[in-house]
């Protein structure tokens, strides 16, 4: 059964309409400050660590620590709680530890860049943009807090129990092992091949791990690496770039005979990867580029059925983007590329 602490902190966080309980106010409390001290950390790694930027970190650490406590409740309710209850509470707990993967996640990428341009951009949301409680105020702390079409989703039929972390990529990930293991569910001989093409992920990813590493996030499960978040904020930019120097780097690395000579078992997926990066990409069209300057790509492993975890993923990208001044994003699918599709219909 739950826990003393556990109801406390369940009591705490949906407290009263104008009176949040000590865990939600001690969240909103670090979240405000790290937020509004990010600059105090957006130096080079080399630079010797500032008195403002250990606060930072001290305060960032104890804000993870937080969220996780959180996302656990979560876990534990769903584990351990009646069905009339878990139904009942169920969908708020669930918005809640939806927002906190995202914040976590945006509170982690703020420690490691220098923001340039300001997080607070545009007017104020009118006051139906946004809900009450705890989830509200975090909702308005986040730079795309006013988009009220991104918080608004209905929770799983199916409540799950599993636990989620969204992070940034880190300078320590092994890249490679984050491209395969991220998103395919294929055979052991999918990592041994990866020496010679790349899998799906990989494909999609490499670009991007390539030019525009700071706008990369994982989504982790139990398993390990289980969803990717990739942007580029000046598309147009990152686009000239891949197609100039990437792609051609790619083409000598992987040449068009590769997939010839390829085993039985694995030739038809040597022979794709081969012709994805030898086909031309299809040129975006002006009028996208302005209205849209940034380019965002998502994808999450099929065993990945709680679709809250890829909208924090979604949350977070696009938080990061617009806090560096970003005016809109676009996506590149593929009209015959029904799993893409049916991704991105279902975060809306």
């Amino acid at each position: 059964p739950l826990t003393l602490e556990e109801v406390r902190m369940l009591v705490e966080l949906f407290y009263l309409p104008y009176h949040h309980g000590a865990l939600a106010q001690e969240l909103l409390e670090h979240f405000r400050w790290l937020r509004a001290n990010s600059l105090s950390v957006g130096v080079p790694a080399t630079a010797p660590d500032a008195c403002g930027g250990t606060r930072w970190r001290g305060r960032a650490q104890s804000f993870q620590r937080l969220c996780a406590r959180t996302c656990r409740l979560h876990s534990r309710f769903v584990s351990t709680a009646s069905r009339a209850l878990l139904y009942d509470l169920h969908p708020y707990l669930w918005d809640i530890r939806n927002m906190l993967l995202a914040a976590s996640a945006f509170v982690l990428w703020l420690g490691c860049q220098s923001i340039s341009a300001p997080i607070l951009l545009g007017r104020d949301a009118e006051p139906w943009a946004r809900r009450g409680g705890l989830f509200g105020e975090l909702q308005a702390l986040l730079p795309v807090g006013n988009s009220c079409d991104l918080f608004y989703h209905p929770p799983p039929l199916f409540p799950s129990s599993q636990l989620y972390l969204l992070r940034p990529l880190l300078p320590l990930d092994k890249v490679g092992a984050v491209a395969w293991r991220g998103c395919s569910e294929g055979s052991q001989g999918l990592q041994a091949q990866l020496s010679r093409a790349p899998t799906l992920p990989g494909r999609l990813l490499g670009s991007f791990l390539s030019l525009s590493p700071e706008y990369t996030f994982v989504l982790e499960d139990e398993g390990g690496p289980c969803g990717y978040a990739a942007g580029a904020l000046h598309a147009e930019g990152f686009l000239q770039q891949r197609d100039s120097s990437w792609l051609p780097a790619i083409r000598h690395k992987y040449p068009p005979d590769l997939g010839a000579g390829g085993p039985a078992l694995g030739q038809d997926a040597l022979e794709e990867a081969v012709l994805f990066f030898h086909a031309e990409p299809l040129a975006v069209p002006q009028p996208v580029l302005r209205r849209f300057p940034s380019l965002v790509q998502l994808g999450t492993a099929p065993r990945v059925l709680d679709v809250g975890a890829s909208r924090s993923l979604a949350l977070c990208l696009l938080s990061a983007l617009r806090a560096n001044g970003s005016r809109g994003v676009f996506c590149q699918v593929s009209d015959a590329d029904r799993q893409q599709l049916s991704f991105y219909s279902k975060l809306g």
